[in-house]
């Protein structure tokens, strides 16, 4: 069964570009390391009546942005094999955290087992 790590985090409105070129090469990198699938989303249609909005839940500022990620892995045990290759990437471990155009304290993620496949 496939695995899945997901990602919610937020990203200041004027550096959604910035990270769009950030995130194009990790997709790249974590593709070639074999990830099945690499998904990066920027909120659209946030502001929605029932549950709990994403602005809410991770209390936006007006100039900030939700973006809302995911990779497939065919299993778990591959997830930590692409992971660590990805890692190890020269093209990644070039990045300086500091410099990211996002907070890495304001990131959530984790990994999950699928549910459901349809």
């Amino acid at each position: 069964m496939a695995y899945v790590d997901g990602f919610l985090l937020i990203v200041p409105t004027d550096k959604v570009d910035e990270y769009k070129k950030l995130s194009k090469l990790a997709g790249k990198v974590w593709r070639e390391c074999g990830a099945l699938e690499y998904r990066e989303c920027v909120g659209e249609d946030l502001d929605v009546p029932v549950g709990r909005p994403f602005p809410k839940l991770l209390k936006l500022k007006p100039d900030e942005t939700a973006v809302f990620s995911w990779i497939v892995y065919k299993s778990r045990a591959n997830r930590d094999a692409v992971n660590k290759k990805a890692m190890n990437d020269k093209r990644l471990a070039k990045m300086d955290p500091k410099s990211m155009p996002f907070d890495f304290k304001k990131m959530s993620m984790g990994g999950f087992t699928v549910l459901v496949d349809a």
